[in-house]
């Protein structure tokens, strides 16, 4: 599991993405030469105040290189010393949606497309080398279901009314913001929530930037969560094919998560934390975590 939750205040944060075309059995990578260093790597570059590590990498690569971007599974983060401070890269593994690359920025003056064989003899970094080699220790196409845990909500406590209609409060509906972001890295094609308020919210923003619908399981929900028919929902997701995001509780979801992987039952997701399962032929190869 890649964690990308805790790191120190005054690290300097970086992501970008190893992109890819072609077909998995010989696909091509997309490399930038900056004038600068007179160097050969990978697109990345630092995050903006406040910007969640998913959004960053995809804008970098859009700005670098032109290229529309989906993200896969997080390969291995790179640290390095910038002077004194440490930096840390976040890098992924992304498939070009677009394959004209072009650069908008002064620091990248090409980009080109290469074989694997081709790319590792032309990269500068050895940690780029590094990256290559786990790009291919899983398949390449895969396709997510994000599981979202729904947004700050209040104290259960205080609130006086049903549960299930309890609403995100104002840090929750920030973190849905920023879910939005982070999602439409992903394209889901389809939103399932439980039909608690404070789950259904979570999605909003999302839903209504993409033009989608919430489709809402009351199994899902704390009140009638059924483990066994949960479990089958997200057992034919799987088998769909479909990049699907699922938001449902703290204690609904790591006995799901228990289900489909090897990971055991006591996994917690913080509220507006969600998990990226990246699957293929309906079975799951990577599981990224990540906070809002």
């Amino acid at each position: 599991m890649t964690e990308l939750d805790v790191h120190p205040t005054d690290m300097i944060r970086a992501a970008g993405a190893v992109v890819w075309r072609g077909q998995e059995t010989a696909p091509e990578v997309a490399l930038v030469h900056r004038p600068k260093y007179d160097d050969w790597t990978f697109p990345k570059g630092k995050l903006k105040p406040g910007e969640h590590v998913i959004a960053g990498a995809l804008r970098e690569v859009a700005e670098e290189t032109g290229i529309t971007a989906l993200l896969g599974r997080a390969l291995p983060p790179i640290h390095y010393l910038k002077g004194k401070r440490l930096k840390r890269v976040d890098y992924w593994v992304a498939r070009a949606a677009t394959s004209e690359p072009y650069t908008d920025v002064e620091e990248v003056d090409e980009v080109v497309w290469l074989s694997l064989k081709e790319a590792r003899r032309r990269l500068t970094y050895e940690w780029d080398a590094g990256l290559l080699r786990a790009l291919t220790a899983v398949p390449l196409a895969t396709t997510p279901l994000v599981l979202v845990r729904h947004g700050m909500a209040g104290s259960r406590q205080d609130w006086e009314g049903d549960d299930d209609e309890r609403p995100l409060d104002e840090v929750g509906r920030l973190q849905a913001e920023v879910l939005t972001d982070a999602l439409a890295a992903y394209r889901p094609v389809e939103l399932i929530s439980s039909t608690s308020s404070r789950c259904v919210q979570t999605l909003e923003p999302y839903a209504e930037s993409a033009g989608l619908e919430i489709r809402q399981e009351r199994l899902l929900s704390e009140t009638y969560h059924d483990p066994r028919a949960a479990l089958r929902l997200v057992s034919k997701v799987l088998d769909s094919e479909r990049s699907t995001v699922l938001c449902s509780h703290g204690k609904v979801l790591p006995e799901l998560i228990a289900g489909i992987t090897d990971r055991p039952g006591d996994v917690q997701l913080r509220k507006g934390a969600f998990m990226v399962l990246h699957h293929a032929g309906g079975r799951v190869v990577g599981v990224d975590r990540y906070i809002t």
